[in-house]
């Protein structure tokens, strides 16, 4: 396996590998340019816990100046996420080509010492700030509304990847079925690097025997009917930029046809800058609730626990006070819609045992 291309895009390859820059490229990424490309550089762009990133800088075969965007991760966990990530852009440049960077191709590189893969895409030169609320949701209200399941359901036809965690998209008709095949899979998997918390188990088997099935059940009654759309999947503001022209992109996407409020229950979690409610109710102007409108806050609620333990997942030394929260969030919800017979529920967090995220990832305290 070399390189996996958007099949519009594919060419006979012919590329100078001259160049000069602080990180080598390999081979078979040069190989996956267009024919008459002279790469120049590769300039480092950062590196997160899972991948690292550059901006290759090149000359086409008509000596104009372009420049892609490169990503790439070791082992099978990198073949994953860039697979993922390569297929998750590709389905959303099909429906949105404005609100996403071209992707070009993902592959591997061709060193033998260690796997190594890699995702590319079209760069766009692009500011961190807080995206604009009414272009952003707009935007987003778009991709929801005009997307098509190509199976009718829920789910994606790859494994996509949320940080270095697979998600289990797995094609589902039902959406009470499909989310709660979600959840399970972060709470074994938090289970598996956190550790097993006994109250945590009690509170998890309870929502996902009692309150998933009665709120996302509600969802369907009386003939309504939930849209499979697609949704990035991972929408906090390191995922969203500003280009230098004013047009808001997003990328690093984790997609799946869902139910459209799932999307932003990710903007409840408190380590999530966009979780201002002005980015909330922008939405919601664009793309009513569905019904019944009135447990809107509580889907929000549950959907919100499962960003928060994948968050868990990810980030170890920050999971025992988003894990806390989504304890919150459950005995919320279960005391609502399912409530424990007397002192039969676990024990209830005091002050004392209370973490907290560090005051640069809540954003609720800026």
């Amino acid at each position: 396996m070399a390189a996996h291309a958007d099949p519009s895009l594919e060419h006979p390859t012919t590329c100078s590998a001259t160049f000069t820059g602080d990180n080598p490229v390999d081979d078979n990424v040069l190989d996956s340019l267009p024919p008459g490309t002279k790469a120049l550089s590769a300039e480092k762009l950062g590196d997160s816990t899972w991948s690292h990133t550059a901006r290759l800088n090149v000359t086409q075969a008509d000596g104009n100046a372009m420049a892609y965007f490169l990503k790439w991760a070791e082992g099978d966990a990198g073949r994953l996420m860039m697979e993922g990530e390569f297929n998750s852009m590709l389905e959303l440049y099909s429906v949105m080509p404005e609100f996403v960077p071209m992707p070009l191709t993902w592959g591997n590189f061709s060193t033998p010492a260690l796997e190594t893969y890699f995702f590319m895409s079209e760069f766009i030169d692009m500011s961190a700030c807080l995206p604009e609320p009414d272009q952003f949701c707009t935007k987003l209200a778009k991709l929801h509304k005009t997307s098509i399941s190509p199976t009718a359901k829920f789910g994606f036809h790859r494994t996509t990847c949320q940080g270095r965690i697979p998600q289990a998209v797995s094609w589902e008709g039902n959406w009470t079925i499909f989310f709660s095949s979600l959840l399970r899979n972060v709470i074994e998997l938090d289970d598996a690097e956190n550790g097993c918390w006994h109250a945590l188990t009690v509170l998890e088997k309870r929502l996902l025997s009692h309150v998933v099935p009665y709120l996302l059940n509600n969802l369907t009654k009386d003939g309504r009917v939930i849209k499979p759309c697609l949704i990035h999947g991972d929408l906090w503001e390191g995922n969203i930029r500003t280009s230098q022209t004013g047009n808001i992109f997003v990328f690093d996407a984790a997609v799946m046809y869902a139910h459209n409020e799932f999307e932003i229950g990710n903007w409840r979690c408190h380590y999530n800058r966009i979780c201002d409610q002005v980015y909330t109710r922008t939405y919601c102007q664009h793309y009513p609730p569905s019904e019944p409108e009135e447990e809107w806050d509580d889907r929000n609620r549950l959907y919100c626990i499962y960003y928060n333990v994948l968050y868990s997942v990810n980030h170890q030394s920050e999971g025992k006070a988003v894990r806390q929260r989504a304890f919150d969030d459950m005995y919320h919800l279960i005391d609502k819609y399912a409530p424990f017979p007397d002192s039969e529920g676990p024990t209830r967090l005091s002050d004392e045992e209370r973490a907290e995220l560090p005051n640069e990832r809540d954003h609720t305290k800026n």
